[in-house]
């Protein structure tokens, strides 16, 4: 086939992207009285979104801490529990965790759930396996010299843990936490398809209304932007906390 005949296949798909579309900025004017209460309705899903994507992100640090301890021990067994679990949860697509634990939880567990937890949980198992990776590359980057010198001390394991390693490992895997929490705020739009009044979903609601979807896209690709912004430099604001002198 000719390359003129290729592209007379694909000149219908490419011509659809050179519609007549009629950009109508009005129906997020600030001035009007249509605007603000569109404004105010896109913007008042920042609530769902933080809290679904915080509470994500603390759950998926404590899960993913439990799940790393195994890959530090000696005993085969255990390190094997993690692999198998790091590497099944990595392997499964984040909305179809999502619509599993929306849909199969309550039904193999005889529970109710709604849209809120349900993205909660399935963010944090998700999420989870990459902590736990996180955490296990940090303790390991501790030089064993800290854990002699604890032991030394006659402290525990926990002890140890808690007093030496973990706080000299933190600032290892500060910058990869807060790569995984930006992570978690652009992930957190998946829980639009289980009816979770977030940014994405009161967009896409506003979007049936006004007919109108690049406007009120674009303003939402500006709302996820302003947010993992502020994140970011929350996390650089942090890092420069807790950095270790030079001199």
């Amino acid at each position: 086939m000719t390359n003129k005949a290729r592209l007379s296949l694909f000149a219908p798909l490419l011509l659809t992207g050179c519609s007549d579309y009629q950009w109508g900025w009005y129906v997020l004017d600030p001035s009007t009285q249509q605007g603000r209460t569109n404004l105010t309705f896109l913007m008042n899903g920042f609530g769902d979104t933080i809290a679904v994507s915080l509470l994500s992100m603390v759950f998926a640090m404590l899960l993913g801490f439990a799940i790393a301890l195994p890959a530090l021990s000696s005993y085969a067994p255990l390190r094997w529990v993690n692999r198998v679990y790091v590497e099944s949860i990595r392997s499964i697509p984040v909305l179809v965790l999502l619509l599993w634990v929306y849909y199969g939880m309550p039904t193999l567990l005889d529970v109710s759930l709604n849209h809120f937890w349900a993205g909660v949980i399935a963010l944090s198992i998700a999420e989870s396996a990459f902590m736990a990776e996180v955490f296990r590359g940090g303790i390991q980057a501790i030089s064993r010299g800290q854990h002699e010198a604890a032991e030394s001390l006659g402290l525990s394991y926990w002890s140890k843990m808690r007093l030496v390693i973990f706080p000299q490992a933190f600032r290892q895997i500060l910058p990869p936490l807060g790569n995984q929490f930006v992570y978690i705020l652009k992930m957190s739009s998946l829980v639009s398809v289980i009816g979770l009044s977030d940014l994405t979903r009161r967009a896409n609601e506003l979007v049936v209304n006004e007919y109108l979807p690049l406007e009120i896209y674009t303003f939402l690709v500006l709302e996820y932007l302003v947010l993992i912004l502020v994140v970011s430099q929350a996390v650089r604001w942090m890092e420069k906390r807790i950095a270790i002198p030079s001199h």
